[in-house]
């Protein structure tokens, strides 16, 4: 067991901007061209690096520049000088010194987590509680504009083992959706079937849309409407005979309280970037168990190492049974950051048993990628 009493040194920020191989449609919003993280790296006076990133997506948690700030500026101090044991207490002082940026405390946690992990010689999921699986099924949405450019990728995700995915919805006309949902009960029958809407219905309508889709009978149905419409969520999941998860309209356990008190959904999608640590995350996850909701692994715009932090969460999760969605550095990124590639296999992501997260990023594709860097120091 290394020297959890060293002192954190160093304190160094990249903002990437990652280019995407196609335009992805979502019912709050598009991705087009280049998605936009934040990496952080700290630094131990024995030498040993944690990393951690912050993947925000302006319309849902926030914005790149704000994740920078939040850690450049406000989370710095709190860090520097102290113990790698510090660690809960460095994230309850992380939580109070900003206000949200969620997606920045994710990043601290992962990097700390990192760290302890390298210098402890355990994995991520050890420090986490333990592993509880070796793998995590694994699902690819579906959101480009351009159907047959995502029937492509269905052919591809077939031919990799892959065998669920997940039907972004309500950016367009509704004809489009069950055109969509058509094709893929004629077509592939063989994928395991999910819808999800990203708060992309208006109210009006809203019930009627969502019985159509229904009757696909998917696995699941995700956030139809805008995340503070607590009452029209309960609604509609009291009309409808297929799950309902809640997305936008849970961020941490406060959110998830409440969620449970007014009976909105069936499950929910936990994401360390909404909850703002990984072991927030997992309370989450912990209370909808507790009261006989479902728990699926969702994303941001990701790139491996925040998939690496997912995953590791999840490892250490049981609640967590609905598989995950960590398919960006494979399938949606035009180059991943990590030194070697995000493990999956066969359909499902390996959880990595080597200290910390297990892979490191590449420095290399940082610096090449990198629109904007922070102090070393």
């Amino acid at each position: 067991m290394g020297n959890l009493d060293q002192h954190i040194t160093g304190f160094e920020l990249w903002h990437l901007s990652l280019p995407v191989v196609s335009a992805r449609d979502h019912g709050i919003g598009r991705v087009d061209g280049a998605c936009e993280i934040i990496v952080l790296r700290l630094s131990a006076e024995g030498g040993e690096i944690g990393w951690g990133e912050a993947s925000p997506w302006v319309v849902f948690t926030g914005s790149p520049e704000a994740s920078f700030a939040a850690l450049d500026r406000y989370i710095r101090p709190l860090v520097m000088g102290r113990p790698v044991s510090d660690r809960a207490e460095i994230m309850r002082q992380a939580s109070r010194a900003v206000a949200h940026c969620t997606e920045a405390k994710a990043a601290l946690e992962t990097a700390l987590l990192d760290l302890e992990g390298r210098i402890s010689g355990l994995p991520v999921h050890k420090l986490l509680g333990g592993k509880c699986r070796d793998e995590i099924p694994l699902s690819v949405s579906l959101a480009n504009p351009d159907f047959a450019q995502d029937r492509a990728l269905l052919d591809r995700l077939r031919a990799d083992g892959v065998r669920i995915v997940k039907l972004k919805t309500g950016f367009r006309d509704h004809a489009f959706d069950l055109m969509r949902l058509e094709a893929l009960a004629q077509d592939y029958s063989n994928f395991a079937l999910r819808v999800d809407f990203n708060q992309g219905l208006e109210p009006k309508g809203a019930l009627s849309r969502v019985r159509d889709i229904a009757a696909f009978k998917p696995d699941f149905m995700e956030q139809p409407v805008r995340a503070p419409l607590f009452g029209l969520m309960a609604e509609i999941r009291g009309a409808i005979d297929v799950p309902l998860l809640a997305d936008e309209s849970v961020f941490g356990p406060e959110d998830m309280a409440r969620a449970i008190h007014e009976e909105i959904c069936d499950g929910v999608s936990v994401k360390i970037m909404k909850s703002g640590s990984l072991t927030r995350a997992q309370e989450v996850a912990g209370m909808a168990e507790r009261h006989g909701l479902k728990a699926y692994g969702g994303d941001m715009f990701e790139a491996g190492l925040a998939h690496l932090a997912g995953a590791h969460m999840i490892a250490a999760t049981p609640a967590i049974d609905l598989g995950c969605e960590f398919y960006q550095a494979r399938y949606y990124l035009a180059e991943d950051i990590l030194e070697t590639p995000f493990p999956c296999n066969g359909g499902a992501v390996q959880v990595p048993d080597g200290p910390g997260l297990g892979i490191r990023p590449d420095v290399d594709k940082l610096n090449h990628y990198c629109i904007a860097k922070g102090r070393a120091a």
